[in-house]
């Protein structure tokens, strides 16, 4: 089920980056994501305190958690966006986690399904997300989901510096 989180999910949701990191410090995983640096507890904390981070909880555990909402990052003014809007037409997924003990379960493709679903309810059509071009498993999952890679946008990015920004984009359908 996936719901609003609450101050009781931060804890839950900062074990599934340290097992990210964990898996990627392993040479298991690639996000290109830095301990200490991005995501960490403080990020959960700053998209719970705007009101804007979900969770996906499954059998009483956190299986995933993202940021939603219509803030588009700086980054995001350098890309070479095809589907045009206004921004209160936007919305944005920022830093969708899944646990690595829940990979494989379709977690990731029902959070994105909320998402855009979320977003149709809240009068956006025009739907952005971004990763790291290493990050091949997140790229495949949004290609398979209708999503296009817009533009890669080389930057230094959440703290984490000389990252190449996939930035992906998808039109609901039937909308303006």
């Amino acid at each position: 089920m996936i719901r609003k989180a609450t101050q009781d999910d931060i804890p839950a949701i900062a074990a599934i980056y340290e097992r990210i990191h964990d898996r990627e410090e392993a040479g298991a995983g690639a996000t290109g994501w830095k301990r200490g640096v991005y995501p960490t507890e403080a990020t959960a904390r700053a998209a719970l305190n705007a009101g804007d981070l979900f969770v996906d909880e499954r059998g009483g555990r956190i299986a995933a958690a993202a940021r939603i909402n219509r803030e588009q990052v700086p980054e995001y003014a350098l890309a070479r966006w095809q589907y045009a809007a206004p921004a209160d037409k936007i919305m944005v997924l920022h830093t969708l986690t899944v646990d690595p003990d829940a990979a494989g379960q379709g977690v990731g493709t029902g959070f994105v399904a909320f998402y855009e679903q979320y977003a149709r309810a809240h009068g956006c059509f025009c739907l952005r997300m971004d990763t790291n071009a290493i990050n091949a498993p997140a790229r495949a999952l949004y290609k398979r989901l209708g999503y296009r890679e817009a533009d890669i946008v080389p930057c230094d990015f959440n703290g984490v510096g000389k990252i190449r920004l996939v930035c992906l984009e998808k039109r609901l359908e039937g909308e303006a």
